[in-house]
């Protein structure tokens, strides 16, 4: 009997540490399927299996929810990509495949890919909510590129370029495979046969051959 209590005790001390992550992993799903504005804490909870006090215990507000799924989900983990670029070994064009394949398995290809689009589609409703987005994603990930081009120019690997407009030739087709995933009825002929590495390859081969030095 003793052991059995200790083993049910155990699971409701694990139950109650998962829950804040069982909420944001409630909230992402609700937030890119239904958008920020029509998601409910309601439904979160309820899908999540608890009351909306307890989700208010963690997050004090829908706002609050939100912005700890993007920084689950994208903006904590800026410092590991940092860490990444500092370490890395190759060579800058091989930086920059490496981050495209990189952003489609961890961002691209998973349920925070959704998070994107939501802020295309709500940011001018939710002023507050965009520049938080702007301020924890927009801003780092640029950042990152500018640092990865400007090595690429220090070392004569990359020709001279203006920075502050190089960094969207990165980005471009990222947002539009972002967009494409979301909307694949819309944007693809044939999506069963569209594959989403083979995309950033041709992108990642097409913007290294613009970004090499030129012939005098």
């Amino acid at each position: 009997m003793s052991e059995s209590l200790d083993n049910s005790t155990t699971k409701r001390g694990r139950r109650k540490e998962a829950r804040p992550g069982e909420l944001l992993e409630a909230a992402l799903d609700l937030f890119v399927e239904k958008g920020y504005a029509a998601t409910k804490v309601d439904e979160v909870a309820a899908r999540a299996g608890v009351s909306k006090g307890t989700l208010f215990l963690y997050f004090p507000s829908k706002e609050e929810l939100f912005k700890a799924v993007v920084r689950e989900n994208i903006s904590g983990r800026f410092e590991e990509w940092e860490a990444e670029l500092v370490t890395f070994s190759g060579t800058c064009s091989e930086m920059i495949e490496y981050a495209f394949n990189a952003w489609w398995e961890r961002i691209g290809a998973t349920k925070a890919n959704g998070l994107g689009k939501l802020m295309m589609s709500e940011a001018n409703n939710f002023p507050e909510i965009a520049l938080f987005y702007r301020n924890e994603v927009v801003v780092p990930a640029q950042e990152l590129i500018r640092k990865i081009l400007k090595l690429g120019m220090d070392s004569g690997e990359f020709r001279e370029l203006d920075l502050d407009y190089a960094i969207y030739l990165f980005e471009a087709p990222l947002m539009q495979l972002q967009l494409m995933h979301s909307s694949k009825m819309i944007c693809m002929v044939d999506p069963s046969k569209f594959d989403p590495q083979k995309y950033l390859r041709m992108h990642a081969e097409n913007l290294l051959v613009g970004l090499r030095p030129r012939a005098a």
